[in-house]
């Protein structure tokens, strides 16, 4: 490995930030983490050493692209929020074609998982945990899509960090409690029970906080990837048909067979032939223009478009004239946000089974006609609005629109309890990095999270995406579930390019407050001119005026999270406008992104201050 020496920069969380201000140049105001400059490149992700996997892998030499792999696998054997099992979503900026393209890994509905089988075990929506919770799993490959496609290092480069992290690593506190927390749960699964609680019998069954975290079985699977890639080699396969190689053998050999037979041993509803059949998508993502500048998301199996519906609307008023976080700032970038995602809660679904109207509800026109429905309070009926006619069709659904109208126009105010706060912005972590030769890439990988169940001797846990399907087509008849089908889910990775190259990657971890964190984050850099560490420190507010996509799907017409040092001024002129407020110490994220600047030459990283996100850049 060469010696080069690495800009670390090592985030501290010391005092709460500021209520920030418009205006402020770089450097004048005072973030709690730095900022990190680098000329090479520079990786950001929601963990440390998945950091460090990071800058590891470009000191061999990788692009963007292998060390983004790097990191997803990295931070899917560090468990905590993801494991192999879940899935993988991200945006890619090819500086060879100078598009962004999407890479589409999410796994799909086994067989057998359909509306009548849900409700046949008393359902009200597919679980939360467990294994009738579990999409096939995505990461694997796309991990082994996006290194075939666009990386430049071999399979078994790319996951050494992660097998040495198999091995055995110091486990972090957090994910050690959560393992703790969540045993009597976990200990319903044989197979996680054997992984996650290496003191059975004792008081504390997890592991300690620093202990030495060992996955056995999941360094045997990585192992067979990468001998699948070296007698592929060996056999004088390409670089690119030996990476295939080894996801044949995770998706149609051993593994596949061990994944499926553990899976159904514990109750789920996988096959073979679900694995086998399933896909990559290397896939065009959906983009719109605010005030010059293009925004892409992920296609409508996720929420991302609801961002840039979000943009649209706003795009309607003089937002920079408000003020940050003005009481006036803050109820028309809620209001817009509760007509995006109340489109986003009907519309949204996998493309592949029914086609949502994305034209319509990514047209500038529809946005002026969404944009003239916020008044001067706050509107907890906001519901869906119809786009059909912008895109010059008809809705087949409107009778269904109606009676969800009906049945949001009766929800009244309700308690923001922490358990839903919980479920509603459940966890995952981001990845962004960005090199010189103009590669640069954002992951939200996710699923998995603790407590998982382990799929046999695998190591790999499964993902609990399956709640986000509904199983009432009233409230989305896009979004049931079918074999193969792809659930509408949380994770949206962001990408922005000025003057047609890369601007900025921006992601964060939080559930259906993804869009409403990143919305804003965007809205810092363009319309307040912060840099890209004020931007992800800055106080963000969060609407639960939308459907959860977690547990039971409750909305909270009207309720708002804000920092606990909103000036009081802002607060009452809130109440006013009909929003039952909360406040919390940080709101901010966890952000992470990259700003380029094209101007020196250079990258300019940010990391919020809000959990443990870390980067290294050079």
């Amino acid at each position: 490995m060469k010696k080069l020496a690495l800009l670390l920069c090592i985030f501290y969380s010391v005092s709460a930030y500021s209520q920030g201000l418009p205006g402020l140049g770089a450097g004048t105001t005072p973030n709690n983490r730095p900022i990190l400059h680098g000329k090479k490149w520079v990786a950001i992700t929601g963990k440390p050493l998945a950091a460090t996997a990071g800058a590891m892998t470009f000191q061999k030499d990788g692009n963007a692209v292998d060390a983004a792999c790097a990191m997803i696998a990295a931070t899917s054997t560090m468990w905590d929020v993801l494991s192999w099992g879940g899935e993988t979503q991200a945006l890619i900026y090819n500086p060879n074609t100078k598009k962004v393209i999407a890479i589409n890994a999410m796994g799909v509905a086994p067989t057998g998982a359909t509306v009548d089988f849900y409700k046949s075990q008393g359902m009200d929506y597919p679980p939360q945990f467990g294994p009738l919770a579990a999409t096939t799993p995505g990461t694997p490959g796309g991990i082994m899509t996006m290194l075939a496609e666009f990386g430049t290092l071999s399979l078994e480069q790319v996951l050494q960090p992660a097998m040495d992290l198999a091995l055995g690593y110091p486990i972090e506190a957090q994910t050690a409690n959560a393992i703790e927390n969540n045993k009597s749960r976990i200990k319903e699964w044989p197979y996680s029970k054997k992984v996650f609680l290496p003191h059975l019998g004792e008081k504390r069954e997890a592991p300690e906080a620093g202990e030495i975290f060992v996955q056995q079985d999941l360094y045997q699977m990585l192992l067979k990837l990468v001998e699948a890639e070296r007698a592929a080699l060996k056999a004088k396969k390409s670089r690119k048909e030996a990476i295939y190689a080894a996801y044949d053998r995770f998706y149609k050999g051993d593994i596949a067979k061990e994944i499926v037979r553990g899976t159904r041993e514990q109750g789920g509803l996988f096959t073979e032939a679900d694995l086998a059949n399933w896909k990559v998508k290397i896939e065009e993502p959906l983009q719109v223009n605010y005030r010059g500048i293009d925004v892409y998301k992920m296609q409508e199996w996720t929420q991302g478009p609801a961002l840039l519906q979000s943009l649209n609307i706003l795009e309607n008023f003089d937002l920079k004239s408000m003020g940050y976080n003005s009481t006036p700032y803050i109820h028309t970038v809620y209001q817009a946000m509760s007509l995006a995602f109340a489109d986003r809660d009907f519309y949204y679904g996998d493309p592949a089974f029914v086609q949502s109207p994305m034209k319509g509800l990514l047209s500038k026109e529809y946005a002026k006609e969404r944009a003239k429905l916020i008044g001067s309070v706050n509107n907890p009926t906001i519901g869906a609005g119809d786009p059909y006619p912008f895109q010059g069709g008809s809705n087949p659904y409107l009778h269904l629109l109606t009676k969800k109208s009906e049945a949001t126009a009766s929800l009244t105010p309700a308690e923001v309890t922490e358990s839903y706060i919980e479920n509603f912005q459940r966890g995952t972590t981001s990845v962004e990095t960005a090199d010189a030769e103009g590669w640069v890439v954002s992951v939200t990988p996710s699923g998995g999270w603790i407590p998982a169940v382990i799929a046999g001797n695998t190591g790999v846990g499964l993902s609990q995406r399956m709640q986000s399907f509904v199983l009432d087509q009233t409230l989305n008849p896009y979004n049931l579930p079918e074999p193969g089908k792809r659930p509408r889910v949380t994770l949206t990775p962001s990408m922005a390019l000025k003057d047609g190259k890369p601007y900025l990657a921006f992601a964060v971890q939080g559930g259906d407050s993804q869009d409403q964190n990143l919305l804003q984050f965007f809205l810092n850099v363009v319309e307040f001119d912060m840099n890209v560490q004020e931007a992800v420190e800055a106080p963000n507010f969060n609407s639960y005026q939308m459907q959860s996509s977690f547990g039971d799907h409750e909305i909270r017409p009207g309720a708002i999270t804000l920092r606990e040092d909103t000036p009081e001024w802002v607060r009452r002129d809130l109440l006013k406008r009909g929003y039952t407020m909360e406040f919390w110490n940080k709101t901010s994220g966890p952000l992470t992104a990259i700003w380029i600047d094209w101007k020196h030459g250079s990258f300019w990283g940010g990391a919020s201050n809000y959990g443990d996100d870390y980067g290294i850049a050079w």
